[in-house]
Formats: structure tokens, C-alpha cells, sequence
């Protein structure tokens, strides 16, 4: 039997897949990319915002229909979308025959075998968001197999008025030390050089377990590892970075220099009504500190446009902290109403024109941020990790530890000789292209 298996959202989706095509194929599933020959769907389902949640409508509207034309012979819904909408999606689109939430894709694979090979209707698995979060099974690398995903972590609590995920996900729940150690270890055999630690708050990790912020013991631990090159830290609360954590940060020579800290906000009106935790002059300490005890640290963040009540003054503010912290990375996104949400009643609502044109503005001067910092490169000497070959170009793609996956930068990298995905080489800068940058190899 083959599953054509679609994953959506984020990267903590993406180990949540992978561990599930890992027990598809040790229960002899093979995996297929084309719909043409597969015999079921699996789409793994997002829904934290708006754009999000049509993706992933689309995406089971379009399998359904394959299944009426009798192209499959089932599908199934997984993730978040799953979890917060199983009787809409089971009322609206009949043809889906089960949906596992967040805490019952584990039997993805009997689920198959009930319609697939029993040819009964499977039972649905949603609604335990407060369980264990699920963890140790053998995942089937979607990435190349140079670096990977480790989810330290489930759920949230901070409730922020905007956010849907504890509602879909639970309450934050940390995945035991020595359960991430094993799943490192077992990613290091087999090729893994980066790991990069994700959960909705990474910054509080342990809390549930061991009464305290854990995250320096973590990377210790993993720091340790045979093979491991890099360590990469995302989502990272302004108000929850420790000194600790700083000073691991600072001298484990394996953790990034990078920090992904979602921030929202500039205004202090704005990051009330959103119930974030810090203001403008805490999340410029934490900033300043980082830098002051970490120099050449890279910083991410993002930043939310048009929440509801956000004034011109409150978006100048934002406009003007930018152009403040001179951030090395930057994403914005448009604020996205979702159903069951504070933020989603309150006065204010913004127009999407509004909203649109205020993300634009701010992407207009990352952009001038963006290119200023890459041209600074020009000369630097720094480590790349090699992501692949450009043939007709006849270059590779890289990454520094300045760059994340998928949404940050890369570097084009000249060599003579043959490299692999994986490797990682020093390269000189030698020029810059926008976001990205132009090097080559010296020995």
C-alpha cells in the first residue's frame, strides 16, 4: 500500500510528521509523492492562522476529491486543524475518514490498516491535548538528513490574545532530557550535524519537570554528542532568556550564535492588549545584553502588523525600533482574526489593505537593513554548512550560523571541488545578492 502524505505548517508539525512516516514504513507502508499511485491520503494539518487553516482545507478538499474519482481509497486528517475542527471537518467533508489530533497520530498506522485493509471506519483520536507529548519513534528524515528538528516541547501557556495554540495544542509540556539525549544521538548515527531545538517556547523548557528553566542542562547534553556541529535555538521568549542561558549560549562552542525571540510588538499599548509579558525597554535590554556578552550574535523576530487598535503612533513605534535594533533577521506577518481568540473581539478590528501596506513598510526597511548587513560581510572568513548544488550555475548552497532553513539567508558558494550536503567549509565573503550571500572556498 502506498500513503502520498502531505505536512503543512510549521517546523514542530514537521517532526510530528516525520515520526508518523516513520511508523507508516515500519508497518510496511511505502511513502509516494505522487497521487497518481498512491492508495491513501495522509495530510498532516495546520491552523494557527488564517492563511494556514485555507492551506490546509485545500489540501483535504483536493485528496477528497481524488477519492471520489476513486484515485484513493482514504484519507486521513492529522495536526491542529484536525485537533480544533474535527466535527466541522467530519460535517462539511464526509469523504475524510478519520482525524488523529495532536496527541493520537501515533495510530496513523492501524487507523490505515482499519479502512484499508479491514475496509471498516476508523475511530477518531482528538481531544487529549493535556497527555504526554508523543515522542520515540523512528522518524523518516524529510530534510536531506544533514540537520533536523528536535521538539523539546508541546503546548503553551502564555495565552497571548492572538494565539489559538493553546487551545489546539495544551498546556506546555516538556519532553524528558534523556528522551531528547536518545532521539539526538540516534539523529547524530545517522548523519544529522545540526540540530535545531523547536517547541512554542523553547526558553521554558523543563519548568513542568524540574521546577526550573532547563534549557542550559539541555544543550549541555547535547553539546556532548558525537558528530553534532551545530545547535540552533528558535523561539525564544524576550522575557524568559536567562543570564544562564546566555552565558551557555556564549560558551558551548557548539550552540549557535543565532536566537530566533518573537517579539510582536514595539508599542507598550500593543504588547498589553496582546498580553505579552515584556515592554519596549525590557525587550531592548534583553537585546542589548545579548549583544553587549555575545557580539557577533544574529537575532530574529517577528512582528505583527494591524492588531486590532494598533494607532499610526503604534505603528510608527514599530517603524522606529526596527530601525533601532537593526535586526539580522526579520519576518512580518499581517494580523490574522481567529475565532475563539480575545484579540478576535475586541475593538479596533484593522482592514487588510491597512494591515498589508503597514507589513510592507516595515519589510521595505528590513530589506535596506537586510542588504546593509550583507554587504558589511564583504572579506569575512566564516564556517558553511553545504545544502546543495546549483548544476547549471555550477555552485553550491550554503548556510552560516547566522541562517536558519528555510527562512533565512544562504550563501553561493564557488568550489572546485566535489562537496556533499552536509559539509561544512570555511568560505571567504566576496560579495552579497540582496538576502543572500557570494563566497568562496579556501583551504
Amino acid at each position: 500500500m502506498k500513503i502520498l502524505f502531505i505536512s503543512l505548517g510549521c517546523d514542530k508539525n514537521t517532526v510530528d510528521s516525520e515520526m508518523m512516516l516513520g511508523i507508516l514504513s515500519q508497518h510496511g507502508y511505502e511513502i509516494t509523492v505522487s497521487e497518481d499511485d498512491a492508495d491513501a491520503a495522509v495530510i498532516n494539518t495546520c491552523c494557527f492562522i488564517g492563511d494556514a487553516k485555507q492551506e490546509s482545507i485545500d489540501n483535504i478538499l483536493q485528496m477528497t476529491a481524488l477519492k471520489e474519482k476513486g484515485k484513493l481509497k482514504a484519507v486521513i486528517v492529522t495536526g491542529c486543524l484536525g485537533e480544533r475542527y474535527s466535527e466541522d471537518i467530519h460535517k462539511e467533508i464526509p469523504q475524510v475518514d478519520a482525524i488523529l489530533g495532536i496527541s493520537g497520530w501515533d495510530k496513523i498506522a492501524e487507523c490505515l490498516d482499519t479502512v484499508l485493509k479491514d475496509n471498516k471506519k476508523p475511530v477518531d483520536a482528538v481531544g487529549d491535548i493535556s497527555s504526554k507529548p508523543l515522542y520515540g519513534f523512528d522518524r523518516l528524515l524529510t530534510n536531506g538528513g544533514h540537520y533536523a528538528y528536535l521538539k523539546i516541547a508541546e503546548g503553551c501557556n502564555k495565552r497571548c490574545t492572538y494565539c489559538v495554540i493553546p487551545y489546539v495544542r495544551g498546556n506546555y509540556r516538556s519532553v524528558p532530557i534523556d528522551t531528547l539525549v536518545d532521539e539526538a544521538k540516534k539523529l547524530a548515527e545517522r548523519g544529522v550535524k545540526e540540530l535545531i531545538l523547536v517547541a512554542q517556547e523553547t526558553t521554558l523548557y523543563g519548568v513542568d519537570l524540574y521546577n526550573e528553566k532547563s534549557l542550559p542542562r539541555l544543550l549541555k547534553k547535547l553539546a556532548a554528542i558525537e558528530g553534532i556541529r551545530w545547535i540552533r535555538i528558535l523561539y525564544c521568549y524576550p522575557e524568559e532568556i536567562t543570564d544562564e542561558l546566555i552565558k551557555t549560549i556564549k560558551e558551548e562552542p557548539k550552540v549557535c550564535h543565532y536566537l530566533d525571540i518573537p517579539i510582536q510588538h514595539a508599542s507598550d499599548e500593543i504588547l498589553k492588549r496582546m498580553a505579552r509579558k515584556t515592554t519596549r525597554s525590557e525587550i531592548t535590554e534583553r537585546i542589548k545584553r545579548l549583544r553587549k556578552e555575545i557580539p557577533d550574535i544574529a537575532i530574529r523576530t517577528t512582528l505583527i502588523t494591524g492588531f486590532p487598535g494598533e494607532t499610526i503612533k503604534d505603528h510608527k513605534q514599530m517603524i522606529e525600533f526596527v530601525k533601532d535594533m537593526r535586526f539580522d533577521r526579520l519576518g512580518v506577518f499581517t494580523y490574522s482574526r481567529e475565532e475563539g481568540t480575545k484579540a478576535a473581539e475586541m475593538k479596533g478590528q484593522i482592514p487588510q489593505f491597512i494591515k498589508r501596506r503597514r507589513r510592507d513598510r516595515v519589510m521595505r526597511l528590513q530589506q535596506m537593513i537586510a542588504w546593509d548587513k550583507a554587504k558589511q560581510t564583504a572579506g569575512e572568513v566564516m564556517d558553511v554548512m553545504i545544502e546543495g548544488k546549483l548544476v547549471k550555475e555550477g555552485v553550491y548552497v550554503a548556510r552560516t550560523y547566522k541562517d536558519a532553513p528555510n527562512v533565512d539567508g544562504e550563501v553561493f558558494v564557488e568550489c572546485d571541488r566535489e562537496l556533499m550536503s552536509g559539509d561544512f567549509v570555511k568560505v571567504k565573503v566576496t560579495g552579497s545578492r540582496e538576502y543572500d550571500l557570494v563566497g568562496e572556498v579556501i583551504e
